[in-house]
């Protein structure tokens, strides 16, 4: 018998030059299958986020020139996050409703732009409320000690009214990201009884307490002023929880779901895509996104090739749809 036949063989012949590899590869990546985050606020410049290069804090008529700029590349979809000046901020994140809150006016200007894009808008008060917190705040303090928990039910009335002007600005799809319990549930209601029943609602079903976020605190000005999240996001060392979360969410009437962070979760990624049968996006986040720029400074390793691995990576385990900060890159690189 030849040593061509050998199955070790047949795998090399197969790696034999970039067309081959190509038509052979069960894994593909478009920019269509991306959603590119923008931070976008009341400033009168971009302004750069330290910590993500290439990453900035838009005004709004900018973010409506980068997303067109992007949709002649072929990157249709975006997901817009608030930056809130500090004398727009309170306790319940309430200016996030407003008309005049940066994401509405973005996707307000997008829409009279008449641009062909997916327009997600994030829905989480973070970024809107003076403490950081996911939602109002509930005083739940003791003899021994301050204790604050955000207020679970009291935060999903305000999700309902920010779900509805988001909409009403020209959201196709709201995106919660505050994993507040039954918060699909009382989003679906409010815009159904809004006469918002086209808008899709895309849950960061599955997301966990994850030190991968700190970038993004400086890029969405979200960060919190004391204590942390792990009370209603998901703790990492559990890894069964993730049922419970998307069928919860599921059954509310969740149309996409999210898997929140990407990378350290492809395990997850790949568990919820067989659990399922609605879209699956998975986020690269801001973390993931700033490690690899900074080996690549250092010259560790290649930028180009180490974030369409990664990406790849991402879709390989299950994810339709990938929220990452390389999408102009990577619509060029693919």
């Amino acid at each position: 018998m030849s040593d061509s036949s050998f199955p070790q063989q047949r795998l090399r012949r197969l790696r034999r030059g970039q067309r081959l590899r190509d038509a052979v590869a069960d894994v593909g990546l478009s920019a269509d299958r991306l959603i590119y985050p923008l931070f976008v606020g009341e400033m009168r410049e971009a302004k750069p986020v330290a910590s993500m290069p290439g990453v900035k804090q838009l005004p709004v008529d900018a973010a409506v020139n980068t997303m067109r700029d992007l949709i002649k590349q072929g990157v249709q979809q975006f997901i817009l996050f608030g930056v809130t000046a500090d004398e727009h901020k309170d306790a319940h994140g309430s200016f996030a409703a407003s008309p005049d809150a940066p994401v509405n006016r973005t996707l307000r200007a997008a829409r009279e732009a008449g641009l062909d894009a997916v327009l997600y808008a994030d829905l989480c008060f973070c970024e809107y409320t003076e403490h950081g917190h996911c939602g109002a705040l509930l005083d739940t303090s003791t003899p021994t000690g301050a204790v604050w928990t955000v207020d679970n039910d009291r935060t999903l009335a305000l999700l309902g009214q920010t779900a509805v002007a988001q909409a009403e600005a020209g959201a196709d799809v709201v995106a919660p990201s505050g994993m507040m319990d039954g918060q699909v549930a009382a989003i679906r209601q409010a815009l159904d009884a809004a006469g918002h029943e086209h808008a899709a609602i895309l849950s960061y079903a599955i997301k966990y307490a994850s030190s991968f976020y700190g970038p993004f605190r400086e890029a969405g000005g979200g960060g919190m002023q004391f204590g942390d999240r792990r009370g209603y996001q998901m703790d990492y060392r559990r890894s069964r929880e993730w049922q419970s979360e998307l069928h919860a969410d599921l059954a509310e009437g969740a149309d996409m779901v999210m898997v929140k962070p990407a990378m350290a979760y492809l395990d997850i990624v790949q568990q919820v895509r067989s659990s399922c049968d609605v879209p699956v996006a998975a986020y690269h986040v801001s973390g993931e996104y700033a490690m690899l720029h900074a080996a690549a400074e250092r010259g560790w390793l290649d930028l180009e090739q180490a974030a369409l691995e990664s990406t790849y990576a991402i879709r390989r385990a299950g994810a339709d749809l990938v929220v990452t900060y390389f999408a102009p890159q990577l619509a060029m690189w693919v």
